[in-house]
């Protein structure tokens, strides 16, 4: 049956299915237990496993991510372990770059470290520069681990059910904004393979590469855009590594412009790594340049009215799809 709910209650009904079907899945992380996770997403698992595979953990990311990943790699678990902001990861990150990612390779393929690190990103929230990062290309550019990005309910639940059933490290992101939204999702568990773009919206004009919260700013664009008769395609990749471009490239193809859109700082991100691909593997297709859409290279403002500036909005994705048409 399908119905509406949460992106919270999505991921948390992934969660649930999987620590049912494996006693071996167990969640590790600040405030996951009785607090239910500070935006609700593991409500209800602690009373229902108990605290021996809900565990609330002391503020201490780089022990307890560094446990988790001790625990996958010997087999003794299959760890969710939430790193409670991705603006954290700094203190984590002996243990995630260079153990988990590196450990299969190192032990030639032997070892296997079935471990998702969950964690959160994202402004809009007056939460200040410590606490409103989207850092997500500093994991897409370590080799070893897979990162997730997913921006509805659906793809939520479906793309956490294959990452705590895969056998590599996962770094699953949800954006904080989007725990709220809702959006139609089957009672029955189901996955999403890894890999694999979404197309959220089919056009002929222009193609847009959104990421999380951004692809909803995507969608409102290409629906204001349609009223002044320019057709948009959005494509959501889901899957920030594996990457699938093939979906990315064709679409690029059909279109022959391109617009990223993403939350990351601009140097070195996730909207330049697209812009690259779109010139080393779609030039001759391209009837304009590249468009980025990002916040500038500065810390996050507290203020709200300057963080409602700084963070990408559905007008500044219509100005840059005007300037390339």
């Amino acid at each position: 049956m399908v119905r509406e709910i949460t992106f919270a209650q999505a991921i948390n009904e992934a969660l649930d299915y999987e620590m049912s079907k494996d006693e071996k899945v167990i969640i590790m992380g600040e405030d996951v237990g009785r607090y239910g996770g500070i935006f609700g997403a593991t409500a209800g698992l602690y009373e229902k496993y108990g605290p021996e595979r809900v565990r609330d953990t002391p503020i201490s990311e780089a022990g307890f991510i560094g446990a988790a990943i001790g625990a996958a790699a010997t087999g003794l678990l299959r760890p969710v372990v939430e790193l409670m902001f991705i603006d954290f990861l700094g203190v984590t990150f002996d243990q995630i770059f260079n153990q988990a990612a590196k450990m299969r390779y190192m032990f030639g393929g032997k070892a296997k470290i079935p471990m998702v690190l969950r964690t959160t990103c994202g402004a809009g929230f007056a939460a200040a520069a410590q606490h409103s990062q989207s850092l997500h290309a500093l994991f897409i550019h370590v080799p070893g681990l897979k990162v997730i990005m997913p921006s509805t309910p659906y793809d939520a639940k479906g793309l956490l059910i294959a990452s705590i059933e895969d056998d590599d490290p996962v770094v699953f992101i949800e954006h904080k904004g989007l725990y709220g939204i809702k959006g139609p999702v089957p009672e029955e568990p189901y996955s999403i393979p890894l890999g694999e773009a979404d197309i959220k919206k089919e056009g002929k004009d222009v193609t847009i590469v959104a990421t999380a919260a951004m692809v909803h700013k995507a969608l409102e664009a290409a629906k204001k855009l349609k009223e002044e008769g320019i057709s948009v395609e959005v494509v959501d990749p889901r899957t920030l590594v594996p990457l699938d471009v093939d979906t990315i490239v064709n679409s690029i193809k059909k279109t022959g412009r391109l617009v990223v859109v993403d939350e990351g700082y601009p140097r070195c991100s996730f909207a330049t790594d697209i812009a690259a691909i779109a010139a080393s593997k779609a030039f001759e297709y391209l009837k304009a340049p590249v468009k980025l859409v990002t916040p500038p290279a500065t810390p996050i403002p507290f203020s709200p009215a300057l963080e409602k500036e700084w963070i990408p909005s559905a007008e500044k994705i219509e100005k840059a799809v005007k300037e390339i048409l």
